[in-house]
């Protein structure tokens, strides 16, 4: 996985910040879904790496993360609405995944948890009746 991520980073499309991000999840169907950062002029309309492996996931029929790596030069943790999307796809047991986070000019990896990233996550299933 961490390779995968590494190998889309390369892809993004980033030419305003030249800031290349990339993410890969692990599905519980089994498959990896990977995404980069894509920029727009409109900066409010740039999709982050991590929110597009959720697409190509949800868009694939899976809804349910494993894990997830995001690579980035300097090794970033996902920002906060990254942070919020991931945690619609926690897995109802644990209500947790792993979250790697690499530094791919270095190589370092810190290991972390969607808990640890999102603590107090807005948590709207009281409404599943």
């Amino acid at each position: 996985m961490i390779s995968k991520s590494i190998d889309t980073q390369k892809i993004a499309y980033c030419p305003y910040s030249k800031f290349h991000v990339g993410a890969c999840i692990l599905g519980d169907d089994g498959q990896l879904y990977t995404g980069c950062n894509v920029e727009n002029q409109s900066y409010g309309l740039t999709i982050c790496a991590e929110r597009c492996a959720v697409m190509k996931m949800v868009s694939n029929n899976c809804h349910c993360i494993k894990g997830i790596v995001v690579s980035t030069n300097i090794g970033v943790t996902p920002c906060g609405a990254c942070r919020q999307v991931l945690q619609e796809f926690v897995d109802d047991k644990t209500n947790d995944f792993p979250v790697l986070i690499v530094n791919s000019e270095t190589n370092e990896v810190l290991e972390s948890s969607m808990k640890a990233l999102l603590p107090s996550a807005v948590d709207l299933h009281f409404l599943k009746h």
